[in-house]
């Protein structure tokens, strides 16, 4: 599915927080900017601040307060971002499928499927059109938000 064009780590941020305000939350924001504060930036060499094209790579970890389900945010200056419900990471997303991920799980379109035995819950996001991700539940149950959304 096409999704609005979000060209900067800036951009997806300012979505994120369109979204969050929609639904009654509340983000924090920590900003990564230069290569030398980038997490995935091993390419730019020891005690650079700048990609070897002259660029800096902007990366910002968001945070949803005030409500269920607890969510996070990793936006990456590759054009992917990882986006964690209730500590089930969604890597390698598109950063402009974001808005939309949060969108569905903040308006209910999130479910969990699966069974007791033999064991196997997946998180379901479906977003518009024919788009869906899901990740499988690791843990040792399902928490409260996650058990309200069993189908």
């Amino acid at each position: 599915m096409d999704h609005p064009r979000l060209p900067s780590t800036e951009a997806v941020v300012g979505a994120i927080r369109e979204a969050a305000r929609a639904y009654g939350r509340d983000i924090e924001v920590t900003h990564d900017i230069g290569a030398d504060r980038s997490g995935r930036r091993l390419s730019a060499g020891a005690f650079a601040v700048a990609d070897p094209d002259g660029s800096l790579p902007h990366e910002a970890y968001v945070e949803l307060s005030g409500g269920a389900p607890r969510i996070a945010v990793e936006v990456f200056s590759e054009g992917d971002a990882t986006v964690t419900v209730e500590d089930i990471p969604f890597q390698d997303l598109p950063r402009d499928a974001v808005p939309a991920f949060l969108r569905a799980v903040l308006g209910d379109l999130a479910h969990v499927k699966g069974r007791f035995l033999p064991p196997g819950w997946w998180l379901v996001v479906p977003l518009p059109g024919d788009e869906t991700y899901k990740e499988l539940v690791i843990g040792p149950g399902l928490t409260p938000w996650l058990s309200s959304r069993v189908r």
